[in-house]
């Protein structure tokens, strides 16, 4: 009898505990959510270095330029606008070049044999006292004393023309013999180079 006793204690004590079950009060239903993966035990690598920073690339030594690269890279306005050749200067009424004339000539010389490709245009002026006519005849004659002296100083004549601008073109206007020797001269043009 104890053995079916402890049998019947079992079985009523599962419907009891089966009878809690259903008769206990309702609970909201749980809905399983999805488990977070797991991770992984093995640890990253590191990551990598961020690269330098980029720096501008060192700049290249500058270099000089040479006489010959400087003066190509000039226009004939600037170039004219530098004047490297000095007018030559004439007295009063006169064709025959002085002194002063004869040295500037010498360094404008040089400086055509330099620069060997050059052509200039040798003006001719006068100042404002004289007519028209006298004046373009008198720039005629000055240009060719200018342009016959730097021939004889080794320049090709073919790279020189002449042309005579009488009282045309003044680079002084007063009324006196300081501004009228200025205008007196043989004046270089650069038209080629």
């Amino acid at each position: 009898m104890t053995r079916t006793r402890v049998c019947v204690n079992a079985t009523a004590l599962g419907l009891t505990v089966a009878m809690a079950a259903c008769h206990s009060p309702t609970k909201p239903a749980v809905t399983p959510t999805a488990a977070p993966p797991a991770t992984s035990t093995v640890p990253r690598p590191p990551a990598p270095p961020p690269p330098p920073p980029r720096s501008a690339a060192a700049p290249a030594p500058v270099r000089s330029l040479s006489e010959e690269e400087l003066f190509n890279r000039k226009s004939l306005e600037a170039l004219n606008a530098e004047q490297p050749l000095a007018d030559a200067f004439f007295d009063y009424n006169q064709t025959v070049l002085r002194d002063d004339a004869r040295s500037a000539l010498q360094r404008d010389a040089q400086w055509l044999k330099r620069w060997a490709s050059t052509k200039i245009v040798v003006q001719g002026q006068c100042d404002e006292r004289g007519t028209p006519e006298y004046n373009l005849a008198l720039g005629d004659e000055r240009a060719k004393a200018v342009r016959e002296y730097l021939v004889s100083l080794g320049v090709p004549e073919s790279r020189m023309t002449s042309v005579s601008l009488g009282k045309e073109s003044p680079v002084c206007l007063d009324e006196n013999e300081t501004c009228w020797s200025r205008n007196r001269r043989g004046h270089f043009v650069i038209a080629a180079k």
